[in-house]
């Protein structure tokens, strides 16, 4: 009875461990998604700062519209990216992994 009880404590601190720690593949997509997040926010900024010295309303709106489609699609990707990452550990941390839908 005793070693059925320090297998199942066993048993249940590597579950522990396993669901916490964060792979290799897990942090190098974490890593490229923030650089395309990065990137799509810096063009979505400079976008917006074209709407702001836009001659006509309907070129700032375009302009603004164009930005939060790009910082829409980094956002996409990011996801996806991470998602990737997540599924490259044969799932031990897809649990906490953002979805793509």
């Amino acid at each position: 009875m005793k070693k059925i009880a320090v297998a199942a404590a066993s048993l249940f601190v590597l579950s522990g461990l396993a669901a916490c720690g964060e792979s290799a593949a897990d942090k190098a997509a974490e890593s490229r998604a923030d650089a395309v997040e990065a990137t799509g926010e810096a063009r979505a900024d400079q976008l917006e700062a074209q709407a702001d010295a836009a001659p006509t309303d309907a070129q700032k709106d375009a302009l603004n519209r164009q930005a939060d489609q790009v910082e829409e699609n980094a956002d996409r990707r990011a996801d996806q990216i991470e998602q990737q990452g997540g599924n490259a550990d044969g799932g031990m941390t897809t649990h906490n992994t953002p979805t793509t839908n």
